[in-house]
């Protein structure tokens, strides 16, 4: 496996439908008009993962305020999803990608330095997409600490 594709700001932001923690499905259609921030984690209830999504979590107010919606990616499947949101009070949707098909069209999933050595596996990123369904920034091999404040300060709200 090659190096994923990786996206730009100003290119189309690859649609998806998919399940969610909650049972239903989410499409990125269905966003359309408003501003999304997508972050793709690499596992549910794992520490990064979870200091991640409740780093978002804390911020979703001032987010939502600001005119964007958060939606965390993953590969785990619905049932672990629901557990992560009821565990730590995830009050945004999460989205179950188990074939990986849409984290790899976001160039989310693919091979990545681990410990130094090369591996397959979810690239932890995120990506503003504009109310116009484009990509406004592609953040890959973002840590799971800080990212979240250093996002806010990017997108000018902090």
């Amino acid at each position: 496996m090659t190096a994923p594709h990786r996206l730009s700001p100003g290119d189309p932001a690859p649609d998806f439908t998919l399940p969610t923690d909650t049972g239903s499905t989410l499409s990125l259609a269905d966003l359309r008009g408003r501003r999304v921030i997508l972050y793709a984690y690499p596992a549910a209830m794992t520490p990064g993962c979870t200091k991640q999504a409740c780093d978002f979590r804390d911020s979703l107010a001032s987010l939502q305020a600001a005119g964007y919606e958060v939606v965390g990616i993953s590969p785990d499947k619905p049932e672990k999803l629901a557990k992560f949101r009821e565990r730590d009070a995830i009050t945004f949707a999460l989205v179950a990608d188990t074939d990986k098909a849409v984290l790899t069209a976001y160039g989310a999933f693919g091979e990545k330095q681990s410990y130094g050595r090369t591996v397959t596996g979810v690239i932890r990123s995120t990506f503003v997409v504009d109310e116009d369904g484009k990509i406004e920034r592609a953040l890959y091999n973002v840590k799971a600490t800080g990212h979240v404040a250093k996002l806010r300060r990017d997108l000018g709200l902090d």
